[in-house]
């Protein structure tokens, strides 16, 4: 039982949010190596594994008709679809971290942020995380060399219209 359970503390949600390639799965994975009691949800999705990631670890990867069926049964706390594919949180590994007092991160865009934000009320955090610029944000996309140029285009035109949604954050 963690000390956080003993004495009643309820865990925390903490959303981080930021266009593709501007280092929000950089800074999760450091704060998560700093602190025991934090944990990171892991989402679902319906896209292909990318080179090197584990089921299970990195991502849910399941099929249509799984994730389909988890948000009718009310199994997600938020879904979004996002580049052609579907991304959600379930909700059952969330609920139980919170209740044993350890606070979980989130890595979802601004559709999943909102939706948590109506079910989760004061045990939310949001914060947006903006790219030093446009440029640098452009490199590192091309520099992770696993989406095609007409990819890279399509992500650079919608953190636009992501980072428009950064005044809706707590930072």
């Amino acid at each position: 039982m963690s000390h956080n359970s003993e004495i009643g503390r309820r865990g925390l949600m903490l959303v981080l949010s930021s266009p593709s390639g501007a280092g929000k799965s950089t800074i999760s994975r450091a704060l998560i190596d700093r602190d025991d009691n934090l944990t990171m949800s892991i989402s679902a999705t319906t896209r292909e594994p990318r080179r090197g990631e584990v089921d299970g670890k990195d991502y849910l990867f399941l099929d249509k008709a799984t994730f389909d069926r988890m948000v009718g049964e009310g199994k997600m706390l938020e879904h979004a679809k996002v580049f052609d594919n579907y991304y959600g949180t379930p909700k059952e590994p969330v609920e139980q971290a919170l209740a044993a007092g350890r606070d979980v991160m989130f890595d979802v865009d601004w559709q999943g942020t909102q939706q948590l934000a109506d079910n989760a009320g004061n045990d939310l955090v949001r914060v947006f995380i903006l790219p030093p610029s446009m440029a640098e944000l452009e490199r590192r996309l091309y520099s992770r060399a696993q989406d095609s140029e007409e990819v890279v285009r399509k992500r650079m035109a919608e953190a636009v219209s992501e980072m428009s949604h950064y005044p809706e954050y707590d930072y």
